[in-house]
């Protein structure tokens, strides 16, 4: 009941409730509330209850991150199973076995801690996503960045003179990527004492459901766990570029170039992304940029080789190396 001014108390106008209240009788005196975890009908006189709203396995945008995500797993598999098959031929052996071997089970796990972020978020998932996802991504950049600095040293170390010879090789790959990812665990192990993430209910973001997210518990550490990795990516990039032009038949500097280049577009279109989204979009966003970002980095280093390795094994042998070798000198 609504009061009409300058009239007798007894003479009101029937008006409607307003947004978020209910009445279940006609002339009542005030509207009821509903509960937080119900929301008003449109005759606005009884309350339902609001749905749960996460990035789940059987909405459309879900399924789709899903069989993405399992498309690139099956596609990581297969060129990991190309490399063994050719291990013993002079390309693969050009571009430090080892290291390669690193580099597409890190980037596995990449597209495997995807479905952390799909289904309802649980205590677990949101202590574990975030972790692992910037421990895993560290060491594929950081695997990058080694196989980077191997092609500069080894080739440095065929000029006369050059003092590093001795550091050239696996020594120095394993202590790049150990050094790099050890970083990225650290911080991770601070964010996990002082704040770590846990699930929260968001009752108020929308009228008729209820956010099911992940609370980071600190923004700060998420966005020094962003930022260390964006600084790898940005100086795997750099000396990737400088070392785009060296001889070498089979030099990955250019293919690194390329697949950082990538990388790092994928990241910073991210964040003004994932801060203008709320809920299961927010979510999405992160995976996709997962996605993206890893199969950025297995296509543009490994699919070439694995054309010349099927198709062009005409390529695959020590003649073709020297020969361009020497053709360069």
């Amino acid at each position: 009941m609504s009061v009409q001014l300058g009239k007798q108390v007894c003479c009101y106008d029937c008006v409607a409730c307003p947004n978020g209240r209910i009445s279940i009788q006609m002339d009542a005196r005030e509207c009821q509330e509903c509960p937080e975890d119900q929301y008003p009908n449109n005759n606005q006189d009884r309350c339902l209850p609001k749905a749960l709203s996460y990035l789940s396995y059987e909405e459309p945008l879900g399924s789709v991150l899903t069989g993405l995500t399992l498309l690139l797993s099956i596609t990581t598999v297969v060129v990991m199973g190309t490399f063994i098959q050719y291990c013993h031929t002079p390309m693969v052996k050009a571009n430090n076995w080892s290291i390669t071997c690193a580099l597409l089970s890190s980037l596995l796990l990449c597209f495997l801690c995807s479905f952390f972020f799909i289904g309802q978020p649980g205590t677990l998932t949101c202590l574990l996503r975030q972790m692992v996802f910037g421990i895993v991504f560290c060491v594929s950049v950081a695997c990058v960045l080694a196989k980077t600095i191997t092609v500069i040293v080894a080739f440095m170390a065929t000029k006369p003179g050059f003092g590093m010879r001795r550091w050239a090789g696996k020594q120095l790959a394993g202590s790049v990527i150990m050094v790099s990812s050890l970083i990225q665990a650290g911080i991770c192990v601070v964010w996990m004492i002082t704040s770590p993430p846990f699930p929260e209910f968001d009752m108020h973001s929308e009228t008729d459901k209820i956010l099911v997210q992940c609370n980071e518990g600190s923004d700060l550490m998420f966005y020094l766990v962003l930022g260390y990795m964006g600084l790898l990516a940005i100086i795997s990039f750099t000396v990737a570029f400088f070392a785009r032009k060296l001889p070498d038949t089979f030099n990955e500097a250019k293919l690194i170039t390329f697949s950082m280049l990538m990388f790092c577009s994928v990241w910073v279109s991210f964040l003004p992304t994932y801060l203008s989204s709320k809920g299961k979009y927010m979510v999405a966003v992160e995976v996709f940029s997962i996605l993206a970002s890893s199969g950025g980095l297995l296509g543009c280093i490994f699919l070439p080789k694995c054309y010349v390795l099927i198709l062009r094994p005409d390529l695959n042998n020590k003649k073709q190396i020297v020969g361009k070798k020497l053709r360069y000198r």
